[in-house]
């Protein structure tokens, strides 16, 4: 996507927080839609676990009890998830910081860092939220300079810029204080102490028209109206992939994703399945090669 133009979306996220793993299928298609009009898209890592929330006093039944959630979340989101969590995050911060500082590198490296951090809760059980399991995590990603992103993640500058994605969430707009219904998760703002934050995930669409919040879980339409309401000029429509194409593009695919985005909900060819509780994860070959998912 250009930078500029008619037409921002702001994305609140976390990379370990289960409704944005869910809705990545329509955020990838709303990101496809975009390609090549002028828009941009912002991501804005919101630290749905942060450094000074308390200790769990039992991290086994924590553990037990968020995946349980997860599995509740899956059942509306259709996406697939670890058979067993091992532990909740303790910091959302090395894998934010690691997506930040991973923009530097290009729009496609970053979404593939994304993914693979995602990928450590939501695939394999067992969150990145160290430096040491971030980068060990990401090793091997497509185009990503392995020991710039070690570098920058640890730099003032990134550490900067994610703690202003802190604080930029925690202001939510005066309209997701209220909302309400429908459910199962209708984006109201969150209490954080004596603060509230968005919900995760929050897309924020501003254009010549004016503003529109679309928190929490949404279907497709309501993202593609907010966007078409205040950007007139833009009219979106996607186009569908061979399960082939869908997997080079994106080099990892869920059922949901070849639903919403590929002729055919078959898996793509050549495609290593890595299978998990609520269906598997498609890998393309030189992904699988380097996966955490599959290595030794």
């Amino acid at each position: 996507m250009t930078a500029g133009g008619p037409l921002t979306v702001v994305e609140f996220t976390d990379p370990a927080c289960p409704w944005a793993w869910g809705s990545e299928p329509k955020f990838r298609w709303l990101r496809a839609a975009l390609d090549g009009r002028p828009a941009r898209w912002r991501r804005v890592f919101g630290i749905l676990f942060d450094d000074d929330d308390d200790p769990a006093p039992d991290p086994d039944a924590e553990a037990a009890w968020y995946h349980r959630y997860i599995a509740d979340i899956a059942e509306h989101t259709g996406a697939p998830y670890a058979p067993r969590l091992r532990w909740v995050a303790r910091s959302s911060w090395p894998s934010s910081l690691a997506a930040k500082a991973a923009e530097a590198q290009g729009a496609g490296v970053a979404a593939s860092v994304l993914r693979r951090l995602r990928e450590t809760t939501f695939v394999l059980g067992t969150p990145a939220d160290r430096v040491e399991t971030v980068l060990d995590a990401v090793t091997g990603v497509p185009g990503l300079d392995h020991a710039r992103l070690s570098r920058d993640l640890v730099s003032a500058p990134v550490r900067s810029a994610v703690r202003r994605d802190w604080a930029e969430t925690r202001e939510p707009f005066p309209e997701v204080l209220t909302v309400t219904g429908p459910g199962p998760h209708p984006g109201r703002a969150k209490e954080v102490g004596e603060r509230h934050r968005f919900a995760l995930p929050t897309l924020v669409f501003t254009g010549p028209a004016g503003r529109a919040v679309v928190p929490g879980w949404r279907e497709l339409g309501e993202y593609v109206d907010a966007a078409e309401r205040v950007a007139p000029g833009v009219r979106l429509r996607g186009t569908r992939l061979t399960a082939a194409e869908l997997l080079e593009r994106h080099r990892s695919v869920t059922g949901p994703d070849l639903a919403l985005l590929a002729v055919s909900a078959g898996a793509p060819p050549g495609a290593v399945r890595v299978d998990g509780a609520g269906g598997p994860v498609w890998l393309h070959p030189s992904e699988a090669a380097t996966h955490p998912a599959l290595r030794g």
